[in-house]
């Protein structure tokens, strides 16, 4: 299949390559994002791989239909940044990477509240200007604390999976149970609640509009004071004008995020001689008690390598019989 990728780095470019080894697909590699401005370069692909900032739009898919454009694969889990209302009605199929590795996003989330509540970015700052003075640096341990895990599927499971060598009370919220996990955690049914008794909150939901700022001004009151917010799932997850605020009047003591609600013109580029024009996440990068990563969670060989493996099998799923078992809508019809 001709196959247009998009927002390819060269990282994805070596791991498709190589994954193309067993496919056979003619690859073709945008830097570019995808969105309505860059639809005609869509002509003529079958196939368009996408990745979490492109912008698929109503306006794109009718485009990217028109130009004969059959299935859009996403490599990620999330499709959120895909309209599939407007690819139910173009009859294009869309398929994602639902697992492409659970453990390193949780390996890293894990590393994520370490470093933060260890403080170790300090320290490592510290140590490089030959300052070796420890006040400032106390931390805390992860052995009989709570924790909140939002979201219990596969990614979730793994972080509860890992977080319990560590000793702590694990609490748990997610409306479909993981019968993987139960004996690892408490299930609490109630957001509010759960937050309530949390000193480290771990999100690992999909953007749904029921989890759209899920932490915001109706949850921050009853999150436990100076308690940790981590999120390496979607940055929209997080009203972060309204977590600022409880930064910095202490009612959330620190946060470490690998994603952001507006990270589209910010991650995945060199902005070393730019101004970011975000004054929200310019203001997040001055507080001492904040961590931001530029979504790498998921950036190991062996995720990137499934990534590519994942992706180009579903374009050959979709060649050879119009069926795709990782599509979110197929043939028309919203799959699961």
């Amino acid at each position: 299949m001709k196959i247009a990728n998009f927002s390819i780095k060269q990282y994805d470019k070596e791991s498709l390559l190589k994954a193309n080894e067993q496919f056979g697909h003619e690859l073709t590699f945008f830097d570019t994002r995808l969105d309505r401005h860059t639809t005609a370069l869509t002509q003529g692909f079958e196939g368009v791989s996408v990745f979490v900032n492109d912008d698929v739009c109503a306006e794109c898919i009718a485009q990217l239909a028109e130009g004969g454009t059959r299935i859009i694969c996403t490599r990620s889990a999330g499709f959120n940044q895909i309209n599939l209302e407007a690819a139910e009605e173009h009859g294009v199929t869309v398929a994602r990477v639902p697992a492409y590795s659970p453990n390193a996003v949780s390996e890293f989330t894990v590393g994520l509240i370490l470093t933060l509540g260890r403080k170790i970015h300090r320290a490592y700052n510290r140590v490089r200007e030959n300052n070796f003075e420890l006040d400032g640096l106390q931390g805390f341990e992860i052995k009989g604390r709570t924790i909140a895990v939002l979201g219990t599927g596969r990614i979730g499971a793994e972080v509860i999976k890992n977080l319990s060598g560590f000793g702590p009370h694990i609490l748990a919220y997610d409306p479909y149970r993981n019968p993987e996990i139960e004996d690892l955690v408490e299930y609490i049914d109630d957001v509010q609640e759960i937050i309530s008794q949390a000193d480290i909150i771990s999100l690992h939901m999909p953007l749904t509009p029921e989890t759209y700022h899920i932490i915001g001004p109706e949850t921050i009151p009853h999150i436990k004071e100076g308690a940790m917010i981590v999120n390496t799932s979607r940055g929209a997850l997080i009203d972060t004008a309204a977590v600022i605020e409880a930064l910095k009047d202490g009612k959330i003591g620190s946060m470490a995020i690998d994603v952001y609600e507006e990270e589209g013109d910010i991650f995945f580029q060199d902005l070393s001689d730019r101004v970011v024009r975000d004054d929200v996440f310019s203001r997040l990068l001055t507080l001492p008690n904040v961590l931001v990563t530029g979504h790498q969670a998921f950036l190991t060989d062996r995720a990137l390598l499934k990534i590519a493996v994942v992706t180009l099998q579903n374009f050959s799923e979709f060649e050879g019989s119009g069926f795709v078992a990782t599509a979110v809508t197929q043939k028309g019809t919203r799959g699961g």
